[in-house]
């Protein structure tokens, strides 16, 4: 009898580890563009590709009466701009919730909410409402009993980090500590949710093709670098980049959290100075993640946590600002045509589609970089300076506010500028006007860009000028 009570239990037990180390494809559905298909067709395609992962950034109600019934799972978001109404009063998430979430659910499996996203870089300082907001919107879970159903959570950009390499030695910044971190964190672990963060390796190869080897950004074979604190050695940037995300926790004693990728991606198209830039890259980096995701293991420090992965994106969004690259993002053109062919799932996999992994990089040094202070591995926005001096970038203020709107939107957000100064009460709030503040984000990216040819546009909002600007007492940054 022992026997037969037994082997069941092994056999349970035999196929839990054959998936654990098995993680999810997700794609990001954004609509920053005037030329897509209709939501029915996009959860049409969302299903022939295999795709049972999709992550939103609003809570459109023609999206998720289209994905009702489709066996897709979904997240939602609170966007930035209600996140201080979000955390001022419960009343104000009841209502979201009556208004965004019951209808849908369960029919729409809402499995997600992500309240607010990247707001670390958000330029309109919504930092301090962010915890409360994720606190009031889960208590409305709560309250209308479906929280054990939706988890909530908030995408962090991987600016969050002071320090990035090697990855042991991974750490927030410290002014995001104790009034963001800790509390989050705590509040994630109480709740049973993950930290959602957006990693791009492409930003930081771009940034220091000197240093990172393209076949290192696109898991390619390479050397590989050895975290020098413990030996781990890492065969790719995003799971180096990952690991930095886990030391960070860890330090504030929270390694226990998981972590989703609510983001990650590599454009088919780019600026002349956007290096790496290609749709032969593009399809290697995803299709080589894909099959890292579903056939591998977890991180070298996480080797049986399963990586739950966003591809960003489903569509090249037409009207999104910023450079060529941010248009380039998709797996498919609006008219539902492939940018690249890569498998979506492990059937794909399978039937043996095979990863364009195109022509080897002449960066070829994979080899740890020399530690520094501000070392180059994952930080994106540390780049050698370049020989052009004396050149600012300033916003036009013949633009419409509404184009200079979202370059600001942009530049302090995903495109990584410092905009901490333009912030309430730092140096260079003042003269709080649109123009100011979009000049000083405008000279940061510029800056970090190392003045590179393009990176002074943004769709016609900006221009360069060689007096140094000025705006009231503020002083703009020549070079980082």
């Amino acid at each position: 009898m022992a026997t037969f009570t037994i082997l069941p239990s092994l056999l349970i037990l035999l196929s839990s580890l054959s998936v654990a180390y098995s993680g999810s494809i997700g794609i990001n559905y954004g609509r920053i563009a005037n030329n897509l298909p209709s939501p029915s067709q996009v959860v049409q395609l969302l299903k022939t590709q295999g795709v049972n992962r999709v992550k939103l950034y609003d809570t459109d109600s023609t999206v998720l009466t289209a994905l009702s019934g489709s066996n897709i799972s979904v997240t939602v978001a609170l966007p930035n701009e209600q996140l201080s109404d979000a955390a001022s009063k419960q009343s104000f998430t009841d209502s979201w919730a009556q208004s965004n979430i019951l209808p849908y659910y369960p029919k729409t499996l809402i499995e997600s909410i992500a309240v607010g996203n990247e707001v670390f870089v958000d330029p309109k300082n919504t930092t301090p409402f962010l915890v409360p907001a994720m606190k009031n919107v889960y208590s409305s879970l709560v309250k209308y009993g479906i929280a054990s159903s939706i988890t909530v959570s908030s995408p962090l950009a991987l600016t969050a980090l002071q320090n990035s390499y090697p990855s042991s030695s991974g750490s927030f910044k410290t002014d995001l500590i104790e009034p963001v971190m800790k509390p989050m964190l705590s509040f994630l672990k109480q709740t049973g949710s993950s930290l959602m963060v957006n990693i791009y390796p492409f930003f930081a190869y771009a940034a220091d093709t000197d240093t990172i080897s393209l076949d290192y950004a696109l898991f390619r074979d390479n050397k590989g670098v050895t975290d020098p604190n413990n030996g781990l050695v890492y065969k790719s940037l995003f799971e180096a980049q990952i690991d930095a995300v886990y030391a960070a926790m860890k330090a504030l004693n929270f390694d226990d959290v998981p972590i989703e990728i609510t983001e990650t991606g590599w454009p088919s198209k780019g600026d002349e100075n956007e290096v790496g830039a290609s749709a032969d890259n593009a399809a290697a980096y995803n299709g080589n993640l894909v099959r890292k995701v579903l056939t591998g293991r977890g991180t070298p420090l996480k080797p049986n946590e399963p990586l739950n992965v966003y591809l960003f994106a489903l569509f090249n969004e037409n009207q999104k600002p910023g450079p060529i690259s941010e248009r380039n993002y998709g797996l498919f053109y609006p008219n539902q045509q492939k940018v690249y062919d890569i498998p979506l799932t492990k059937e794909g996999l399978n039937s043996g589609s095979t990863v364009n992994n195109g022509s080897k990089s002449q960066v070829v040094n994979t080899q740890s970089p020399s530690p520094s202070p501000s070392p180059p591995l994952v930080n994106a926005s540390d780049v050698e300076t370049s020989k052009v001096v004396n050149t600012w970038c300033v916003a036009n203020e013949k633009a419409p506010r509404k184009k200079l709107q979202a370059a600001l939107d942009y530049a302090c957000g995903e495109g990584g500028a410092d905009c901490h100064p333009i912030q309430p009460g730092a140096t260079c709030y003042n003269p709080a006007s649109l123009v100011a503040h979009a000049s000083y984000a405008f000279n940061s990216y510029y800056q970090k860009k190392a003045r590179r040819t393009g990176t002074c546009d943004f769709n016609g909002a900006a221009y360069l000028v060689t007096q140094h600007p000025k705006y009231g007492s503020c002083k703009f940054p020549t070079g980082y």
